[in-house]
């Protein structure tokens, strides 16, 4: 298979070639936009005093068989990380010759966990009843502060004198915190407008992990839930990564044993990277990247001395509505990924997911090869 990939070098007409070979790749033609009002960024920064230039990449062409993204993507990267950009175009070079990688959108669940706290633990089971009689109720209320979002439930965590709440939401195409706090809210008050008795809350107990890599986002997840995999075979395996299987395996192994040594959360080399420069160039919250990086990571070996590599995302905090999705560049991005309309953010949470497998499957390449050090003091200086 000939792929078509980005044209490498550095100066101005390397990046007037990459430039020309995006817009052949998307269709469309690409061009800098001008630069956001500043009365355009409210809900976006506050006390602007001007812009922070970033230099940006475009790695691909990525080739998904999903559930929302189907085809070849060309895939803009913003980060100052020398070898990142080219270790992604490696692992989308691997994977497309082997046909691709594919990817299930599984579930989209944002919340929002407040908790309830009393004087005594005898109205415990009082207040549980309470809330699971109540969720019709709480559903109204809540939906009502957003056109699109939806209360799907409210699961009750009790612990000592108090009560968490989660409630979690489908909120389209928005990544949604800013909904479900609003909405979340809005019940909290209702709650004690209709308690009897004596009862403190506060809006967020932290359970929920927003922003804190934790077990319970590995278990449970957070915004968007997605699966990738893909099966490389030996031949591709010694030409691209210049490895075999038991090499990645076995490597990995001892990698595992590290990571629960240190107490990881999640079990991948490097998730985050491709994670925090995806979000920079299309408008996402990148503190989020802590609580998202907690993805798992595995290998197995083929019958025929091939590797399934699969990557498992609980929490893929994006959309591609609001926020940073408003500014000018990241929107132009967004839509050269084909991210806008219905279900634009799963599309856009399963690229996400692919990308990381791609780069996850370069770097463990790099580490067994022993070209990790010399890649990056080759580009990464």
């Amino acid at each position: 298979m000939t792929l078509s990939r980005p044209p490498s070098g550095f100066g101005q007409e390397a990046t007037a070639r990459r430039r020309r070979w995006l817009e052949e790749h998307a269709g469309r033609p690409f061009e800098d936009p001008p630069l956001d009002q500043p009365e355009e960024l409210r809900g976006i920064i506050e006390n602007h005093i001007g812009w922070m230039p970033m230099p940006m990449a475009v790695a691909g062409p990525l080739r998904i068989d999903g559930t929302y993204a189907r085809g070849e993507f060309g895939v803009p990267l913003c980060t100052v990380e020398g070898t990142l950009a080219l270790s992604m175009s490696r692992g989308f070079l691997l994977t497309s010759l082997a046909g691709g990688i594919t990817t299930r959108h599984l579930k989209q669940e944002m919340s929002r966990s407040p908790v309830f706290s009393f004087e005594d633990i005898v109205q415990l089971p009082k207040f549980l009843s309470f809330i699971e009689r109540s969720f019709e109720s709480l559903k109204q209320v809540a939906e009502a502060t957003t056109r699109h979002g939806e209360l799907l439930r409210v699961d009750c965590y009790p612990i000592q004198n108090s009560v968490i709440l989660d409630f979690v939401y489908d909120t389209k195409e928005a990544c949604g915190q800013n909904m479900v706090s609003i909405a979340t809210n809005e019940a909290c008050h209702w709650i004690t407008a209709q308690w009897d008795g004596p009862v403190r809350w506060l809006i967020e107990s932290n359970f929920n992990g927003d922003k804190n890599p934790a077990a319970k986002t590995v278990l449970c997840g957070r915004g968007h839930h997605v699966v990738a995999s893909a099966r490389i075979g030996p031949k591709l395996l010694r030409r691209v990564l210049r490895v075999t299987a038991r090499d990645v395996v076995g490597a990995w192994k001892l990698c595992v044993r590290g990571s629960q040594l240190a107490g990881v959360v999640g079990m991948n080399k490097h998730v985050a990277n491709a994670l925090a420069a995806l979000y920079l160039a299309t408008g996402q919250d990148v503190a989020c990247v802590a609580e998202n990086a907690v993805g798992v990571v595995d290998y197995d070996i083929l019958e025929g001395d091939g590797v399934y590599a699969t990557l498992t995302m609980p929490s893929i905090s994006v959309g591609t509505v609001g926020g940073g999705t408003r500014l000018a560049a990241q929107k132009r991005n967004l839509e050269l990924l084909g991210c806008t309309g219905p279900s634009s953010s799963r599309k856009l949470a399963e690229i996400v997911c692919a990308a990381a497998l791609a780069l996850e499957l370069s770097l463990g390449g790099a580490i067994v090869s022993n070209e990790f050090v010399d890649s990056h003091a080759k580009y990464g200086r």
